[in-house]
């Protein structure tokens, strides 16, 4: 009998922003107005550095890989959110949630490692400057971002297998999108294990690469020190203070939403965390890097210019 109570369990209900009934139109009406200037922004982005010459350097290869990640990223999971947000479909197919849960933890960790990437290009950038374009060659720039892309690839498929091969007895995901830990808690069965490689695929996967673009911005910090003049060492910092920002974001908000106790927030404050890091930080990429940065800026005046013209 309890087999065949598994088995019943097709589809799930997100439950999305149900605590705010009172507001969903406002946040729908915020939320799709975010959605499309991320796609806006990052779509930009992509061909801004795909068109212009003077921007097929290595930073900006990493910037438009990002970019376009970051796009493939919210369209997995915003668009479902809209529509639950205005009472369109807030079920889900369990190959629906499975697939959805795939992409986001794939884009997610190849993120993580893409600003990891990014990170080592401003350290060889700052510190070897004379053997910068030996060492940040086509070749290691592409070695890198498929390596981003295969971690994320390996961690999606052990991570959805494990989680999907439990047993549901429950149907509502207390969450607007299917992530790990609100999926597993609707699990009959005692999920330790599941946890226990959860959590030590989330050490490893955000740790490691926060870790290694601390090291990469120690010896930045350490090398900017040493250049004599006030003007060099100005710009070097405006080199490298667009990734820092996004990367205190981004790392900051995964930590938070990964590496916390389980039960240390409330489910409106993991909503709250979990909208930062799927709605605001994808925004931050065209903001920060195309509207702060001079190169970025005056490509997009050129590209406009040869519209207009």
């Amino acid at each position: 009998m309890k087999k065949k109570n598994h088995t019943l369990v097709s589809e799930f209900t997100l439950q999305g922003f149900s605590s705010f009934c009172e507001h969903q139109f406002t946040l729908f009406i915020v939320f799709f107005a975010l959605y499309m200037s991320t796609l806006a922004g990052n779509i930009i982005t992509v061909a801004i550095i795909s068109l212009d010459r003077r921007l097929h350097t290595p930073m900006y290869f990493f910037l438009g890989m990002l970019s376009a990640s970051e796009t493939v990223y919210t369209v997995v999971i915003i668009p479902k959110m809209l529509c639950n947000l205005v009472g369109l479909s807030q079920s889900i197919s369990l190959a629906g949630c499975a697939a959805q849960m795939f992409f986001f933890i794939t884009l997610a960790i190849n993120n993580c490692f893409l600003l990891t990437s990014m990170g080592y290009d401003r350290y060889v950038a700052i510190c070897h400057p004379l053997r910068y374009t030996v060492i940040m060659n086509r070749r290691v720039c592409i070695q890198l971002v498929w390596g981003a892309c295969s971690i994320g690839l390996i961690v999606a498929m052990t991570q959805v297998t494990s989680v999907f091969r439990l047993p549901f007895c429950a149907t509502k995901v207390a969450h607007f999108f299917c992530d790990i830990w609100p999926v597993m808690k609707l699990s009959c069965i005692d999920t330790t294990v599941n946890e226990i490689l959860t959590l030590i695929i989330s050490v490893l996967v955000i740790l490691v690469p926060m870790g290694l673009v601390f090291i990469s911005y120690i010896l930045i910090i350490s090398t900017i020190l040493k250049i004599a003049s006030a003007e060099g060492r100005k710009k070097a910092f405006a080199t490298c203070t667009s990734h820092l920002t996004v990367v205190i974001v981004h790392y900051g908000c995964a930590s938070i939403a990964y590496l916390k106790p389980k039960s240390e927030n409330s489910k409106d404050e993991d909503q709250l965390i979990s909208v930062t890091y799927t709605v605001v930080t994808p925004l931050l990429n065209p903001v920060v890097y195309t509207l702060r940065n001079k190169e970025a800026k005056d490509a997009l005046l050129r590209a406009i210019g040869r519209k207009l013209s």
